[in-house]
């Protein structure tokens, strides 16, 4: 007899040992890829490994693609997109994947080092909605590019190697911290006190700001960089340290960036695996997205819309019309991740309709906040094809929303696929600690994930 009513399943059941097993190489990946233009780098080398090879050689060549090909496209080193030529003619759409490689973090300023109290610091501008006084208090590494005065472009990395030395945000002593205390949370600590230490040994032959004069001694003979350097680099920082396991059984990572990794990986890994496609498969890891995906390596900008229009290029005379049959008739998944229940604070949840870690990535019908505003809001005929799709394939998935209504919210880049007319839908890995420093997920949820994505990119129509 068909069941009549529906219960959410655990996801670990009968696949512990590929849960495990697949979780080691995510974790290898957030450990590679703390920010956006390190997940771009270990993206595409994890690509040229599966045999992609670049669109913009293709292009340049002016060579035919065929069913089967494999490509790869970047954007200023920030964006990546990923195709596996399908058999399917181009105009009767492609199966996309799209998820964002930016996660919330700490910018340096333009002129960010000073001198005060006997230390050097660094002033920061928060990127992406965080609660700041987290950001306190922890150990610290510093990430990005910075050009040296020979016009050098030089990766940094520092804080993640154990003999590294971090960086320190410091925190009020509870001794004086009544006035602090009695703020709202959102001002116990404000944009401006987010200063980040990075030095404290004078330099004898400075008598003024020696601490200051001393650090850049430091930068000059490491990096062959100045002060002014600092105007033209992206500096990030972020929370040091490897993802680790969590619990006694090993079922849960925590780890700076889940929100949005934890969707990218299954969403490449899944493509990586692909063979020959009835339609042609696409995977989007774009940036921006914590901050309304603008800029020109945001889902805003039309990277990959011209990606597009270069592939169809590659497959015969090129066409407007064709172009927008391809991308009116897709389907896509906008693998971004929904918020986990958390039993610490229940009440700012409606259980029924929130994903519980632990039962699979959870398909969200719409995003947005208050009365939906900002949302995609799928179609049923869609969630009725996705979720019919997952219990065919044995996919463990559930159902989920933003929190209780009214609460706050929050979006994807789901709406701004949907613009182009392809059914779209939101899908992602549940996770506790949102935003936060560090970020807890599921293993089983992120297999799941793994599964949903390589269910959806063999979708024939």
């Amino acid at each position: 007899m068909t069941e009549l009513t529906y219960e959410k399943k655990s996801a670990w059941t009968g696949k512990e040992e590929a849960i495990h097993s697949y979780s080691e190489g995510y974790k290898n990946y957030l450990n590679a890829s703390k920010t956006e233009r390190e997940c771009c780098t270990e993206t595409i080398e994890m690509a040229k490994k599966a045999g992609f090879v670049s669109l913009v050689e293709k292009v340049d060549k002016n060579e035919a693609v065929k069913a089967g090909d494999k490509l790869y496209y970047t954007y200023h080193e920030k964006a990546v997109v990923l195709i596996v030529v399908g058999e399917e003619d181009l105009k009767k759409g492609l199966n996309i994947t799209a998820a964002h490689i930016d996660s919330p973090r700490l910018d340096l300023k333009a002129v960010p080092l000073y001198e005060d109290g006997g230390v050097a610091l660094l002033k920061t501008h928060y990127y992406g909605g965080v609660k700041k006084y987290q950001w306190t208090a922890l150990p610290l590494a510093m990430h990005g590019v910075i050009y040296t005065t020979q016009g050098e472009k030089i990766s940094v990395s520092v804080g993640e190697d154990e003999n590294d030395p971090v960086f320190f945000i410091s925190d009020l002593l509870i001794h004086l911290a009544g006035e602090q205390l009695a703020k709202t949370a959102a001002n116990v600590v404000t944009g401006e006190q987010l200063n980040v230490i990075c030095g404290h040994i004078p330099l004898e032959e400075d008598e003024k700001k020696s601490v200051k004069a001393n650090v850049l001694k430091i930068l000059s003979e490491k990096y062959g960089i100045e002060e002014k350097s600092f105007l033209s680099a992206e500096i990030e920082i972020v929370p040091a340290g490897k993802a680790r396991d969590v619990g006694f059984d090993r079922g849960l990572i925590a780890s700076y960036g889940h929100d949005d990794r934890v969707c990218a990986y299954p969403a490449v890994t899944a493509l990586l695996e692909m063979d020959v496609p009835k339609r042609t498969c696409v995977c989007i890891l774009a940036d921006k997205e914590e901050i309304g995906s603008a800029g020109t390596t945001g889902l805003t900008s039309r990277y990959f819309e011209n990606a597009i229009a270069e592939l169809v290029g590659l497959t015969g005379e090129y066409s407007e019309l064709k172009l927008r049959r391809c991308l009116a008739n897709s389907y896509v998944l906008s693998m971004d991740v929904c918020c986990g229940y958390d039993p610490s604070f229940g009440d700012a949840f409606e259980k029924n309709n929130t994903a519980i870690i632990g039962y699979g990535a959870g398909i969200v019908k719409f995003t947005g906040s208050r009365g939906k505003s900002g949302a995609n809001d799928a179609h049923s005929e869609y969630m009725h094809k996705i979720t019919s799709l997952f219990e065919e394939k044995g996919v463990a998935y559930q159902t989920g929303e933003l929190g209780r209504i009214d609460l706050g919210g929050g979006g994807t880049v789901a709406f701004i696929l949907a613009e182009y007319g392809a059914y779209t839908v939101d899908y992602g890995v549940g996770v506790l600690a949102m935003h936060a420093p560090f970020e807890l997920i599921s293993k089983a949820d992120l297999y799941s994930c793994y599964e949903g994505a390589k269910a959806f990119y063999g979708i024939c129509e």
